[in-house]
């Protein structure tokens, strides 16, 4: 519900604030006062278009802001804090700002959002029926959007739309397995092969690394066992061998400690030595044993050599990399191994979802027609009292293609003279006829509050072309709606005036030379001369004034 709007250098209003209530809420004016400047902010906040031709002369900008009292909704707090948007005791500060550039911004709760956002939220908040609105009648998918809610269909149009996006999740997955498995059919010979050629060579992880060191051994024998000889014969061949001469100076250091004790540390400090080199030469012994030239076995390494790099050419880099790749092709071919089990179960699947949503469906069409064949009855009783007692409503349905909101196409069709076949509602409705229209399907429609909270409804100009007791009627049926819903109604009807709850009287006047438009609310005396105004005309009677407050109170508008 709307509790409060500010209007900022919109159009031809200057500055104003106008404090909102539940209930009926009317504004009215001398024609061309800007009673709809106020719908048009509210527009501006549920997502409308916003043009740089909507400022006031010569100002840079246009400001609209409101605050919401929000319905404790869950799908409404779950989209705020999926956008991280914070509502402040259960209020929310929506703005938007129009620059001269024709660019405009948009706030919720201080933080930037998009107007495609505002729209979003809209539902939540509230819904704009006015002249150019009211088009949306002329849409098939609202007009099955409404019949759904006279059925009271939204649990049964929400599971008919599940299996619907499950059953097409399905096909596409049959239609990507089908195509998958073409193109597998084609590469598993390929695939094949390559995994041949790997599994022959029986590879192992950094075999290539322990072959390069052995290649490089044997092509170097020559050197290896000059050097390691002459290592050999450096520890202990010759007479000043490395080992021959520690054992001489330790034995020497050994015969020193026996006559100062301060040096026995130093031969145990050189004794580890002797020990290292003792160990080297025996694994040297031991290395030059066994170090000798084999041919055989070069050609052989670097044969293994050579295949591993073909691998690593085709395959990747390293024998780990190569690895992976068979491990991945043998998956392919399992996969297209086991399609056939794969796709039978998805066939299936699609089977299944298909009766289940056409099952669905058929149910959702019969609620559909029952319901069509009540809001017919229900529209033309309505109808009657809104001067169009020749009228006939009918709820056209027709059989289409599947879709997520079933298998239905809707189309309201309507008559307003005898003798003459309905036709859709672009076809034959005026913009008065559409109006009434609008209200009577909002009336038959049962208009329940949003949980946890009330939408704001705003009728603009639902009275055009209709006068005396059609009037009383529109206004009776606006009472009846704001039972549930904020409404909020703007009209030129005394008849309508006479029901609110909260009246507000919007004026135009002149300041410097410049016109500006102000809103007011009015108190009980006020309101009663404003309804006297609007039925004597220019000259305000003390008839009118009789009639107006007795009119006031016999529609039980709240005096205020």
């Amino acid at each position: 519900m709307l509790v409060d709007l500010v209007v900022e250098n919109l159009a031809v209003v200057e500055k104003l604030r106008l404090r909102l209530h539940g209930g009926l809420n009317v504004l009215t004016g001398e024609t061309g006062s800007g009673k709809s400047l106020v719908v048009d902010a509210l527009g501006l906040l549920l997502g409308g278009r916003a043009s740089a031709e909507m400022i006031r002369s010569g100002e840079a900008r246009a400001y609209v802001a409101g605050i919401f009292e929000l319905p404790a909704h869950p799908l409404l707090g779950r989209f705020l804090e999926e956008s991280g948007i914070e509502s402040e005791d259960g209020e929310l500060l929506v703005e938007r700002e129009i620059l001269a550039s024709g660019k405009s911004r948009a706030f919720a709760g201080s933080r930037p959002v998009t107007a495609a956002f505002l729209k979003e939220m809209a539902g939540y908040l509230g819904e704009i029926h006015g002249q150019h609105d009211q088009q949306k009648l002329f849409d098939g998918a609202a007009q099955l959007d409404l019949l759904d809610e006279a059925a009271a269909a939204g649990a049964l149009r929400e599971s008919t739309g599940s299996l619907f996006a499950a059953w097409r999740a399905a096909l596409h997955e049959l239609e990507e397995l089908n195509r998958s498995e073409q193109e597998k059919l084609r590469l598993v010979d390929l695939w094949g092969m390559q995994r041949r050629e790997i599994e022959s060579l029986g590879l192992r992880p950094e075999e290539d690394a322990a072959l390069e060191n052995e290649r490089r051994v044997l092509r170097n024998v020559s050197r290896l066992q000059e050097n390691a000889q002459a290592a050999y014969d450096a520890l202990s061949e010759d007479e000043a061998s490395a080992t021959a001469t520690l054992r001489s100076a330790i034995k020497r250091l050994e015969e020193l400690a026996k006559i100062d004790e301060t040096t026995a540390a130093q031969v145990e400090t050189l004794r580890p030595a002797l020990i290292a080199a003792d160990e080297v030469t025996h694994d040297l012994r031991h290395y030059l044993g066994k170090l000798e030239a084999d041919p055989a076995r070069l050609e052989a390494v670097e044969s293994r050599l050579a295949a591993i790099e073909r691998l690593k050419r085709k395959y990747g880099s390293t024998i780990e990399a190569i690895l992976a790749f068979l491990e991945q092709v043998t998956a392919q071919i399992a996969s297209v191994e086991t399609a056939g089990e794969r796709r039978q179960g998805v066939q299936a699947e699609v089977a299944r979802l298909e009766r289940e949503y056409r099952e669905a469906a058929l149910r959702l069409r019969a609620a559909r027609q029952k319901a069509a064949r009540k809001l017919e009855k229900q529209v033309e009783t309505e109808l009657a009292c809104l001067a169009m007692a020749k009228s006939t409503f009918k709820v056209a349905m027709e059989e289409c293609e599947p879709a997520e909101s079933g298998m239905d196409a809707v189309a309201f069709l309507v008559s307003a003279n005898v003798g003459e076949e309905p036709r859709p509602l672009d076809k034959v409705a005026s913009g008065g006829e559409l109006s009434r229209i609008a209200l009577a399907l909002k009336t038959c429609v049962s208009v329940q509050p949003i949980q946890g909270g009330v939408r704001t409804l705003v009728f603009d100009e639902v009275d055009a072309g209709v006068g005396g007791a059609a009037a009383e009627t529109v206004g009776r049926r606006l009472k009846q709606i704001s039972a549930s819903s904020q409404v909020l109604c703007v009209t030129h009807l005394p008849q309508i005036a006479g029901f609110a709850d909260h009246h507000y009287l919007v004026t135009k006047r002149e300041t410097g030379g410049r016109t500006v438009a102000g809103v007011v609310e009015l108190d009980a005396p006020e309101r009663v001369r404003e309804v006297g105004r609007m039925l004597s005309g220019q000259k305000l009677t003390p008839e009118a004034l009789r009639h107006a407050e007795k009119m006031i109170k016999g529609f039980g508008g709240a005096a205020r």
